[in-house]
C-alpha cells in the first residue's frame, strides 16, 4: 500500500473536513455492530469441539471498520462514529424492550405456533403466547445483557481507536498491521472483559465465561489478522478517493471532546 504520496494533515483538520465515503463508513459500522449484538450476542455454539459465542463471526468486523475508519479519517471522526454507535445500541435496547413487553395477540402465527410439535401448547392457550415466547428468546434481553454491550462496546471501540491513532503517529504511517494488530488485541481484549462477565456471569458457569471470553477474544484478533490483506486494500483505496492522509498529533483523545475542541 503506497500512500507516501498522499498529503498528511493533522487530526484536527481531519476533524472539520468533510470526506467522501466516511458517510457509507459510517452507515457499516452502526449496521454491523447492531445487528451482531441482536442476532448473535447471546448464542453459544459448538463446532468441532470448541465452545465459542456465535456474534463471533460478525462483530469483529466493526472492529476492522473502526480500524479503517480511524486510520483514514482520524480519531475525532471515529470517536464520532463510536457515539452513534453507543446511542444506537441503547435505542435498540428501548425499542427492544418495548416491542417485547407488548402483549401479543391470541391470533398472531409464526413458524412455532405452526409447529406440530407445538401443537398441543398452542390448543392450551394460543398461537400468540407461543410465539410470544419464542419472540422474547430472540429479541428479548436482559438488562444485564444490555448494559454488557453498552459499556463493552464504548470502552472497548474508543481503547481500539486510541491505540491505532496513537501507534500511526509512533509509526510514522508505516507497517499499517502492526497498529490494526495491535489495536485490535488491546481493544477486543477489553470488549471480552467487559461483556462476558457482565453478561453472563452467574448464568453460565464461571469456567464457560472464562473459556468463552478467551476463546472470543482470540478468535477476534484472529480475524483481524485473517482480513488484513481486506484492511490494506480498503484502506489504501480511501486515501486515495479521499486525498489526506489524517495523522493525530494534536487530537485530544478524550471521548467526551467536543469536534471544535478536536
Amino acid at each position: 500500500m503506497n500512500t507516501h504520496h498522499i498529503p498528511r494533515i493533522e487530526g484536527s483538520a481531519g476533524a472539520r473536513r468533510h470526506f467522501r465515503y466516511f458517510d457509507f463508513l459510517m452507515a457499516a459500522f452502526v449496521a454491523i455492530l447492531l445487528l451482531s449484538n441482536l442476532i448473535g450476542a447471546a448464542k453459544l455454539t459448538t463446532v468441532w469441539g470448541y465452545t465459542f459465542g456465535a456474534g463471533i463471526l460478525f462483530f469483529p468486523v466493526s472492529y476492522v471498520l473502526g480500524d479503517v475508519l480511524t486510520e483514514v479519517y482520524g480519531y475525532a471522526n471515529a470517536r464520532r462514529c463510536v457515539w452513534v454507535g453507543f446511542f444506537a445500541l441503547l435505542f435498540m435496547a428501548f425499542m427492544s424492550f418495548v416491542v417485547v413487553a407488548m402483549p401479543p395477540s391470541a391470533g398472531w402465527g409464526c413458524a412455532s405456533s405452526g409447529d406440530p410439535r407445538f401443537a398441543e401448547i398452542v390448543a392450551k392457550t394460543s398461537a400468540g403466547a407461543v410465539c410470544q415466547t419464542t419472540y422474547d428468546s430472540v429479541f428479548g434481553s436482559t438488562w444485564r445483557i444490555v448494559i454488557a454491550s453498552v459499556t463493552a462496546f464504548w470502552a472497548g471501540e474508543f481503547v481500539n481507536s486510541f491505540v491505532l491513532a496513537r501507534m500511526k503517529v509512533w509509526t510514522g504511517g508505516k507497517y499499517l498491521f502492526t497498529r490494526t494488530w495491535g489495536s485490535t488485541i488491546f481493544g477486543q481484549a477489553v470488549d471480552s472483559v467487559l461483556f462476558y462477565p457482565i453478561a453472563f456471569l452467574g448464568t453460565w458457569t464461571t469456567t464457560d465465561v472464562i473459556h468463552v471470553m478467551w476463546t472470543n477474544w482470540a478468535l477476534k484478533v484472529l480475524w483481524e489478522i485473517v482480513l488484513t490483506p481486506v484492511t490494506y486494500a480498503v484502506v489504501g483505496f480511501l486515501k486515495r478517493q479521499e486525498g489526506v492522509d489524517v495523522f493525530d498529533t494534536d487530537i485530544d483523545f478524550s471521548p467526551f471532546a467536543s469536534a471544535e475542541e478536536a
